[in-house]
């Protein structure tokens, strides 16, 4: 869409292959790196990241290395797990004896930290924090909230997809943006 530089940032060789197998710009530049390693200064009037911060153990580290990346009113859109998901490790619905879902459980939601869960067969670590520590960590960090959103699937995507139909049922992801209005 015209942007002068884009910089692409993971932890993951294969995520960053995959990326550069899709690309639709030669110019676009791939960094293999931990986030918590980024460190660049007035770089950029935009900055995305896509559900990466739930993995983040220091959040606000996290969010003044990007006001640090970017511009003078540069803006920052971010999604991550929702706090409703992370809350409890055991992320899965409570069933009857027949497996139907009862409800999505919410448990130890005031007690943040480590959570570990199981993703796609492999144990991973998760960080869980409150709503308010993820918006005030934000704020604190010279940002301020444009917009946030709790997305769920769209009528369409339930025909299309009906095993879709309980995510209508809790929060699985939260979304931000926000316009940087302080330098650190």
């Amino acid at each position: 869409q015209g942007a002068s530089r884009v910089v692409g940032v993971d932890i993951s060789k294969k995520m960053i292959d995959r990326a550069k197998n899709n690309k639709i710009n030669d110019s676009i530049e791939y960094q293999l790196m931990p986030i918590e390693d980024i460190n660049f200064n007035n770089e950029f009037d935009l900055v995305i990241s896509s559900l990466a911060f739930h993995y983040i153990k220091d959040l606000t580290k996290i969010y003044n290395k990007v006001n640090r990346a970017l511009t003078v009113n540069g803006n920052f859109i971010l999604s991550m797990e929702h706090p409703v998901f992370t809350a409890r490790a055991q992320q899965d619905w409570y069933v009857d004896n027949n497996g139907m879902r009862l409800h999505w459980p919410v448990d130890n939601y005031q007690q943040e930290g480590i959570r570990e869960t199981e993703f796609l067969g492999h144990k991973v670590i998760k960080y869980h924090r409150t709503m308010e520590t993820i918006i005030n960590a934000l704020l604190d960090s010279g940002f301020c909230i444009q917009r946030l959103s709790e997305p769920q699937p769209t009528e369409a995507s339930i025909k299309k997809y009906p095993e879709m139909e309980d995510e209508t049922r809790r929060p699985i992801f939260v979304l931000i943006s926000a316009r940087k209005i302080n330098d650190l």
